[in-house]
């Protein structure tokens, strides 16, 4: 049986006039083994919910795929332990994935954990396209503001991230969260790529400050544009930079900071007709 994505603990509450018996809903976290032919590519902490997005948006993110036609057959097998996320790619994708295979257990707090080198940590990334994206400043501005009330997890919990695709005129048209920020950004692009929208056709809007390995995904599933309510890391908006990823950061109260290519962010109103 599938891990339900809360549970319920009990706890006593320590307040200035005094404590009382809690009970809390909180968010679970298992571990999700991402398979490959038989072989366990990755091992991640991961909310149990929108598995087959959180495995797609890895794979793709991760390299491990670059096309939905590699994929011949994907499934996900529940354990006490946890859960497995099974692929079976093609002859030819399997062999590419072996030559560069490498193994990678990460914590919530981690995007990077256990890479066997400097190099993979910092590889090249793509350019982004996105050329014909333009966002109006006000949607900018708004964009976490308009990602809250899609937050159900988080408004059980109080304790989990969400990622959220924003087209321009039409606003967030799809939200998963986790309580891992880079899961729940995995599990956006899975989810895109799942459903045939095109990264490219908008941004990406995180409740979370801008770390490296976010504007890493964005860049290799194509996003061109990346929000989030908190700060970037230096090496993020670098990496933007070198991407051709726009760049917005402390986005509430109205208002943001733009770190990168700018362009993409109007004075103007995004005209729907």
């Amino acid at each position: 049986m599938r891990p339900a994505p809360t549970v319920s603990a009990a706890g006593r509450s320590h307040q200035t006039d005094g404590s009382f018996a809690v009970h809390r809903t909180l968010p679970e976290e298992v571990p999700v083994a991402i398979v490959f032919n038989g072989s366990t590519q990755a091992v991640m902490m991961a909310t149990p919910s929108d598995i087959a997005d959180f495995a797609h948006g890895f794979a793709l993110t991760e390299g491990a795929v670059t096309d939905p036609d590699q994929i011949e057959r994907f499934e996900t097998v529940s354990h006490a332990q946890g859960i497995e996320a099974r692929f079976w790619l093609t002859e030819d994708r399997a062999e590419a994935l072996a030559a560069r295979r490498r193994s990678m257990a990460g914590p919530v707090g981690c995007g990077l954990c256990g890479i066997d080198s400097l190099e993979q940590a910092m590889r090249p990334l793509p350019q982004v396209d996105g050329k014909g994206l333009r966002l109006p400043h006000a949607e900018v501005a708004r964009a976490t503001d308009a990602l809250r009330p899609h937050q159900k997890l988080h408004e059980t919990t109080h304790a989990t991230h969400a990622a959220g695709f924003l087209v321009p005129g039409q606003g967030i048209v799809l939200v998963r969260e986790d309580v891992g920020r880079h899961n729940a950004l995995d599990k956006l692009i899975g989810a895109l790529w799942r459903a045939g929208i095109d990264p490219a056709s908008g941004a990406a809007v995180m409740t979370s400050r801008l770390s490296v390995e976010l504007v890493q995904k964005c860049a290799w599933a194509g996003v061109p544009v990346l929000i989030a309510v908190s700060a970037p890391t230096g090496q993020a908006v670098r990496s933007a930079e070198e991407a051709g990823i726009t760049l917005a950061a402390f986005a509430r109260s109205g208002g943001f900071d733009l770190y990168a290519h700018p362009h993409r962010i109007t004075d103007g109103v995004f005209d729907v007709a």
